[in-house]
């Protein structure tokens, strides 16, 4: 790389699905971002597999949807076993009712999260975005004009802002002093790891529970609390274990709990013990390991996601559970919060004060979905609406603004819902880096250059009014008064600095 510093709008550290979709946001924004990984190449492991109906409009708008349905599919129905025989079938997801929020999504969606980073990471190259691999950060410096981020080797990267993206054991959130407050939410270790397996059905996801033929419900895809385990005839204590198809592939993601013990043996050997230990299946039907890791839940919140021009944004910010499939699609929409904020403050057209609301926003959902993901591990809620994370929004913030109020069920920091709008998707119309300004019903005013502007006739759950709609697609503004609106949008920097 050279002797000298390299210089960049934003350094993002980290390039798992958090810090690529901030790069994809940025890219398509024409800011100037660079994201920096330890690592070789792109993290192997299916890692956090399932994606929510938010997550996938999300995607939708990054460009990567198309890619994201290829690559994957549903999830299976569970099929809880006890000694080589059937019990049942298990529902790990509540299906969408009458009343939830409008979208084209409805269930979760499975791609291994190696597939994922993959496909995020070809479509910013496809951006003209770039990934430096192997550079390990070190330490970060700021003063009054930028963030210098210093790595194990190679020069230093020079940035006006930095983006922390580099996990739950984040080496800039040590470096700012920033703490983190939870708690364990399992003491057991859980085994995870990417096998092949012979003779079993990749038409259901296989639930091995340590109990009897009642224990059926209390069946996890993570493991969790409750019954510690049934004896395994050797002093040692049986935990949870669950063999899932992951979509896609001809691979399974194994998942295994070991309670009482200090450590999981991840190898080959170890994996083919506890498969024979706990099912059915012969030891010799494991016939390879791809990835394989340990770890102990817990449940963790940054107290704060913002030092001066450090930002905090996934598992650097916040760690969960894996139960419910809520940390990761919470990750890639800190990043798509983040993303145009950034690029308003960097283009001129909002004050630097804009990126306050990042915390402001982000923190609290984060807490909200930490406590969500912690109860379904614990058995204490189902994955149900709140886990499809459509209803999250920001009523609370400082950037929902109601001039006037509008009969209707959409207000100001709500996420726009997808409803058809003169005969097609509005969040097809939303597409984009851009604010949108919708007229229902109503005369749209004059708006500044580079808002689109959509006029129609109401549309449930809208009234009869004005909603100008932010970038990430949360309604930011809703009235009637077109000076309340010039002055909203001449604060956030509606319509200056979209990108393409």
């Amino acid at each position: 790389m050279g002797t000298g510093e390299t210089r960049t709008d934003v350094v993002i550290v980290g390039a798992g699905p958090t810090g690529l979709a901030l790069g994809i946001d940025l890219a398509r924004r024409g800011v100037d971002a660079l994201v920096v990984e330890r690592g070789g190449q792109l993290a192997p492991g299916s890692r956090g597999k399932g994606f929510q109906p938010r997550t996938m409009e999300v995607f939708e708008d990054l460009g990567v949807l198309d890619a994201i349905l290829a690559a994957g599919g549903t999830y299976p129905v569970g099929m809880v076993w006890r000694d080589g025989r059937q019990l049942g079938e298990h529902r790990m997801f509540d299906p969408a009712e009458d009343g939830e929020p409008h979208s084209r999504f409805t269930v979760p969606w499975m791609v291994p999260q190696w597939r994922t980073t993959r496909i995020l990471h070809a479509r910013l190259t496809e951006l003209g975005g770039r990934v430096a691999f192997g550079r390990e950060a070190v330490g970060v410096d700021q003063d009054t004009d930028g963030v210098t981020v210093r790595f194990a080797s190679g020069a230093p990267v020079r940035a006006r802002y930095a983006v922390a993206a580099d996990g739950g054991r984040s080496v800039l959130r040590r470096a700012l002093g920033i703490g983190m407050t939870g708690e364990t939410v399992d003491p057991d270790p859980i085994l995870v790891a990417d096998v092949r397996v012979e003779g079993l059905d990749r038409g259901f996801w296989h639930l091995f529970p340590p109990g009897g033929a009642g224990r059926a419900g209390e069946a996890r895809e993570t493991g969790g609390s409750g019954d510690p385990g049934e004896s395994d005839g050797s002093g040692g204590r049986r935990g949870f274990l669950a063999i899932c198809p992951l979509a896609g592939t001809e691979d399974f993601q194994l998942v295994a709990q070991f309670p009482g013990a200090d450590g999981p043996d991840t190898s080959l050997e170890g994996i083919r013990k506890v498969v024979g230990e706990r099912t059915h299946l012969a030891p010799e039907s494991v016939t390879g390991v791809g990835w394989s890791s340990d770890f102990r839940p817990r449940a963790a919140l940054a107290d704060r996601f913002r030092a001066g021009r450090v930002f905090l944004a996934g598992d650097a910010a916040h760690v969960h559970s894996p139960a419910g499939g809520q940390g990761l699609n919470t990750s890639v929409q800190d990043a798509y919060n983040l993303g145009w904020k950034l690029a308003a403050v960097l283009t001129g057209a909002a004050p630097e004060a804009l990126l306050d609301t990042y915390e402001e926003e982000r923190r609290p959902i984060a807490a909200h979905i930490l406590a969500l993901s912690t109860a379904i591990h614990r058995d204490q809620a189902r994955r149900g609406a709140a886990t499809r994370q459509l209803g999250l929004g920001y009523r609370e913030s400082s950037l929902a603004v109601a001039d006037h109020e509008i009969p209707g069920g959409v207000r100001a920091g709500d996420r726009a819902p997808d409803v058809q709008v003169d005969g097609a998707r509005l969040h097809a119309s939303l597409a984009g880096p851009r604010w949108t300004l919708l007229a229902m019903g109503t005369r749209a005013p004059r708006t500044p250059e580079g808002v689109r502007v959509l006029s129609c006739p109401p549309v449930e759950p809208f009234g009869t009014g004005l909603y100008l709609v932010r970038p990430d697609g949360y309604v930011g503004w809703t009235g009637t008064d077109p000076e309340g609106l010039a002055a909203y949008a001449a604060r956030v920097g509606a319509g200056a600095g979209a990108g393409t």
